[in-house]
C-alpha cells in the first residue's frame, strides 16, 4: 500500500473512474460489506483498476467524511469469503497487500486496491453468467456492459491470436495479386536465397501463415490474417463489416478536419493492410531529413526517426481489434505524427513501454510483417520508439487508451522537452505566480502549453510523483485558475485558460469517437465505387432532427467558445436562477434547461458551463430524464455521443439564434 493513501485528505477527494467510496455501515452501524461493492469491483477490474474505500461516506453529494468501520474484521472476512465464492464473483484478483486498514481523521477505513484484470480473466462478472453480470466503470458509476462488449471480451479471453481463424468460403480469388507480388518481391530482397521464395503461390501463402487448414472441421482457406494483409477492401468487409483504414495529412497544427492528402479505401487501390502500410510509410517519411551515413561504403537512407515511424505504424496495424467500430487512423501534421487503432492494449501501457512483455492481438500479421523486415521482436517495439524519439531530444511520446469506444492512441511530437518560448509565454501570463509554483505544477503548465493539453496519465509518464499527489496538484491548479478542466474521470484533460481547446488536440472529438461530420462524409463519398456505397457505421450521417436544424441555418452549439459574446450573455442571464446558487430544486433546474434549449441545440459542455454543474451529473440526473419524458429532444440516438446536442421538444421551427 502506498504512503499516499495513509495520509489521504478527504477535503480534496472526489469519486472518479478509479476511486469509489462506500459508507459500508450495515443495519447496526458497525460495518458491513455493501452489496454494490461487487459491481464496483467488477467494473474496475474490467477497466484500469482502482481503489475502493470502505468506511467513507459521501453526504451531501461531493462532500466526504470518514465514518469508519467499528467491526473491521467482519467486513474483511466477508470480502475474502465472497472473493472465493464463484457464485458471487467470477475471479479473485486481490492479494493480501491489496486489502489494508488505514486511519482517516481518526477513523478506521478499509482500503481495497482492485488491479486491472488480465485479458485471460475478463470479463470479471457477478454470478455465473457474463451476459448481464459484467459491469464497466464510467466516471463515478458502474454500468452493465452491453452484449457486444461482453462478446469481444470473451473473444480476447480465448483467442490468443485474433487473426488465426480459417475463413470458410474465402480463397485465393479474394486476394489482390498485385499486393501478394509486392510482398514476395520484398521477401526475396530481405531474405535472398530463402527456400520459400520459389514456392508456388498457395504453398508460399501457407508458409507465411496467410493460408491454413481447420483440422477440426476439415476445410482449408484463407486465414483472417491473409485476408487482412492481401485481400481487397470490399471482400475484407464481408468478414469484418467495420474495417476501415484512414491516413490524413493536415497542413497545420490543429485538429480541424481539413487535410491536404488523404488515403482511404476508395477503389483506386486494394485497401488492404499491407498496401496501406507501404503507401502510408512513404507519405510519413517523404520530407524527413536524413543525416549522411555510410555502412560498408553504402549510404543509409534511414534514421532513428524512420525506424520509430515504421514501428509505430506496424504496431498500429498488428495490435488493432479489427472487429471494433473505430477505424485505424494515421495523422501527419507539421508538429507531430499520430496513430490510432481500435481496441485497448492487452497489457497495461506502462508495462508495454518498459518492454520485455508482448501480447500481440494479431500474431499472424506480426509474423508476416517481420518476415519482410517490418516490426520488431516481441516486446521491444515500443521501447525502440521511445528511445529513438529521445535521441532527437523531442518530447516523450504519448501513449494512452480511451474506453468508449475502445481505442489506443500514440502521439509522436517533434518539439523539445521544455522549449524556451513556452517558459516565456507562461511567465508573460502568470509572472511570479509561475516561478513560485512547485516543480510538479510547473511541469504540468509547461506540458499543457507545449502539447496543448495535459492529463493525469501524461504526468505519470514524465514525473516520478505518486498518482494521488498528481491528482491533488491538478485540482489545485484548476481551483487557482491556472488550468481549465474538461471531461470526466480518465477522460479528464486540462488546458491553459487562453488556449483554443479544440485546436490543441491531435485527434479531435470526431477522431476519438470514430465519428465523422456530414460534410466530411460528403467529401469522401463523391465518386466512390459501388463497394463503398455502404460506409462503416462510424461514418454515418447526421440524424434527421439535426439535419433539419442545419437546413434552417441553426448551428448546434457544442462548445462555449463557438458562440457569439451576445448569445453567451443572453444564455448566461437565462441560466442565473441556477448558476448563482449551489442548490436548486429539480423543477427549477429542469425548467431552466428547457428555456435554454428553446429554439436551439445546446451541447452538454455548454449547458454545464451555463448552469455551473458537473457535466455527467447534469446528463444523468436532468437531461436523460427530460429526454425520456419527451420534453427534450436529442440530436443523436446515443445519449453519450460526444456530438450530442439538446433542444426543447416544443420547438416546431428552430429559432436561428
Amino acid at each position: 500500500m502506498s504512503n499516499a493513501w495513509e495520509s489521504i485528505e478527504l477535503a480534496g477527494l472526489s469519486e472518479s473512474c478509479d476511486l469509489e467510496c462506500k459508507a459500508a455501515q450495515g443495519r447496526d452501524g458497525r460495518g458491513e460489506l455493501p452489496a454494490d461493492f461487487w459491481k464496483s469491483y467488477c467494473a474496475m477490474a474490467n477497466g484500469d483498476g482502482g481503489v475502493i474505500l470502505l468506511g467513507v461516506q459521501e453526504k451531501p453529494r461531493g462532500q466526504f467524511r470518514a465514518v469508519g468501520l467499528t467491526d473491521l474484521e467482519r467486513v474483511r472476512k466477508a470480502l475474502w469469503d465472497n472473493l472465493n465464492n464463484r457464485k458471487q464473483v467470477s475471479a479473485n484478483l486481490l492479494a493480501e497487500r491489496d486489502v489494508a486498514p488505514i486511519t482517516v481523521d481518526g477513523k478506521t477505513v478499509l482500503w481495497v486496491h482492485v488491479p486491472r484484470a488480465d485479458r485471460q480473466v475478463k470479463p470479471v462478472h457477478l454470478g455465473s453468467n457474463p451476459f448481464g453480470g459484467t459491469y464497466l466503470r464510467r466516471y463515478e458509476g458502474d454500468y452493465p456492459a452491453d452484449d457486444e462488449r461482453v462478446r469481444r471480451m470473451l473473444a480476447e479471453r480465448v483467442e490468443d491470436s485474433r487473426d488465426d481463424k480459417v475463413l470458410k468460403n474465402f480463397d485465393l480469388a479474394d486476394l489482390d495479386l498485385d499486393s501478394v507480388a509486392a510482398y514476395r518481391n520484398r521477401f526475396t530482397a530481405v531474405r535472398p536465397g530463402h527456400v520459400w521464395s520459389d514456392l508456388p503461390l498457395a504453398e508460399f501463402l501457407q508458409c507465411i501463415g496467410a493460408f491454413g487448414r481447420n483440422r477440426e472441421e476439415g476445410y482449408s482457406g484463407l486465414r483472417l490474417a491473409g485476408l487482412l494483409m492481401f485481400g481487397r477492401a470490399e471482400v475484407i468487409r464481408d468478414a469484418l463489416p467495420h474495417y476501415m483504414v484512414d491516413y490524413q495529412e493536415r497542413p497545420e497544427a490543429k485538429t480541424e478536419k481539413r487535410w491536404v492528402d488523404r488515403l482511404v479505401p476508395d477503389g483506386s487501390w486494394s485497401g488492404n493492410v499491407y498496401d496501406f502500410f507501404r503507401r502510408v510509410y512513404q507519405k510519413l517519411t517523404t520530407d524527413l531529413k536524413v543525416p549522411f551515413q555510410l555502412q560498408e561504403g553504402q549510404r543509409l537512407d534511414d534514421s532513428p526517426v524512420h525506424e520509430a515511424l515504421r514501428e509505430a505504424l506496424a504496431n498500429t496495424l498488428i495490435h488493432a481489434d479489427y472487429s471494433g467500430r473505430v477505424s485505424i487512423l494515421v495523422v501527419k501534421r507539421p508538429d507531430m505524427f499520430g496513430f490510432r487503432n481500435p481496441g485497448r492494449m492487452r497489457i497495461p501501457p506502462e508495462q508495454a513501454i518498459r518492454g520485455g512483455t508482448s501480447d500481440c492481438r494479431n500474431r499472424r500479421l506480426q509474423t508476416m510483417f517481420q518476415l519482410v523486415g517490418y516490426g520488431d521482436h516481441a516486446g521491444s517495439g515500443l521501447p525502440k520508439i521511445y528511445t529513438n524519439w529521445a535521441s532527437r531530444h523531442w518530447r516523450r511520446p504519448v501513449l494512452y487508451e480511451l474506453p468508449d469506444p475502445e481505442q489506443t492512441l500514440m502521439e509522436l511530437r517533434m518539439s523539445s522537452l521544455v522549449p524556451e518560448q513556452v517558459v516565456i509565454e507562461l511567465e508573460a501570463h502568470y509572472g511570479e505566480r509561475f516561478r513560485a509554483l512547485p516543480e510538479l505544477a510547473r511541469l504540468a503548465l509547461i506540458t499543457a502549453c507545449s502539447e496543448g493539453l495535459v492529463n493525469h496519465p501524461r504526468l505519470r509518464e514524465i514525473s516520478t510523483d505518486h498518482p494521488a499527489d498528481i491528482s491533488k496538484m491538478l485540482a489545485g491548479l484548476v481551483r487557482d485558475g491556472l488550468l481549465v478542466s474538461s471531461g470526466a474521470g480518465r477522460g479528464m484533460v486540462y488546458f491553459l485558460p487562453w488556449q483554443d481547446h479544440a485546436a490543441t488536440l491531435l485527434f479531435g472529438k470526431a477522431d476519438q469517437t470514430g465519428q465523422a461530420s456530414a460534410e466530411d462524409v460528403a467529401q469522401e463519398t463523391v465518386g466512390l465505387p459501388p463497394e463503398l456505397g455502404s460506409l462503416p457505421p462510424e461514418l454515418g450521417t447526421l440524424p434527421p432532427e439535426l439535419q433539419a436544424a442545419l437546413a434552417n441555418d441553426v448551428t448546434p452549439h457544442l462548445e462555449w467558445n463557438s458562440m457569439t459574446p451576445a448569445l453567451q450573455a443572453e444564455l448566461a442571464e437565462m441560466a442565473r436562477p441556477v448558476s448563482e446558487r449551489a442548490r436548486v430544486t429539480p423543477d427549477v433546474l429542469r425548467q431552466t434547461v428547457l428555456e435554454l434549449c428553446q429554439g436551439r441545440y445546446l451541447g452538454l459542455r455548454v449547458l454545464a458551463q451555463l448552469l455551473q454543474r458537473d457535466p455527467d451529473d447534469l446528463r444523468k440526473r436532468t437531461l436523460t430524464p427530460l429526454v425520456r419524458a419527451g420534453v427534450l429532444k436529442t440530436a443523436f440516438p446515443a445519449m453519450k455521443d460526444p456530438r450530442q446536442a439538446y433542444t426543447s421538444a416544443a420547438n416546431d421551427t428552430p429559432n436561428p439564434s
